[in-house]
């Protein structure tokens, strides 16, 4: 605080405040206590919170906190691994909580005995393939019958495993079949059709 009363008596308001530290509940304490006693914007984050896998669990779980508080102007994802993957989280954590809504939300289950195609190979490849697309979608992948009609009402593409051949939801509705062998070059191009075709109806 010192420093901000420093800033106030040269009157000078234009800056943001920073109280970043590794350990998630000090942090969080610490910009929760900042919040409550000044107005200016403040930058969040956990610093130095560790690699790829685990700095981003810290993060998602410090930010994600103070975002739901309705704390924090920007922030940064401080990751060591590559700076490109630092955006990619900071923007799936602001997707999550609903403050961005560019780019696909993918909803996808978990690996499981029922499942007709492999779902997790799949989601690899159309997060990476579908990176570039920055129109709002939101797409289902299940690979079962027994929860995947359910999901894939719910979003605007959805893919159920199904035997011979998995079933596509479109806007809700069943719209055509996919085999295995073809699943993911089929599914980025229903995926891609369905973005531009979106992205049209609103220019018009």
């Amino acid at each position: 605080m010192r420093h901000i009363d420093y800033l106030d008596r040269l009157d000078f308001p234009d800056f943001k405040v920073s109280v970043k530290a590794s350990d998630v509940f000090m942090a969080v304490a610490a910009y929760r206590d900042l919040a409550a006693r000044i107005e200016q914007p403040l930058h969040l984050g956990i610093t130095e919170a560790g690699g790829l896998r685990s700095g981003t669990v810290k993060s998602s779980i410090g930010l994600g906190m103070l975002l739901m508080d309705g704390i924090g102007d920007t922030i940064r994802v401080s990751l060591a691994a590559d700076p490109v993957e630092e955006i990619k989280v900071g923007f799936d954590m602001l997707r999550s909580l609903k403050l961005r809504s560019k780019g696909i939300n993918f909803i996808a289950c978990p690996s499981c005995s029922r499942q007709n195609f492999d779902v997790i190979g799949t989601m690899n490849q159309l997060e990476e393939r579908l990176e570039d697309v920055m129109t709002p979608l939101n797409v289902s992948v299940i690979g079962c019958v027994v929860n995947g009609p359910g999901e894939a009402k719910e979003t605007d593409i959805g893919l159920t495993g199904g035997s011979p051949a998995n079933l596509v939801y479109i806007d809700g509705k069943p719209a055509s079949k996919l085999r295995n062998d073809h699943l993911v070059d089929d599914l980025e191009q229903l995926i891609r059709e369905k973005c531009a075709k979106n992205s049209s109806s609103k220019t018009l």
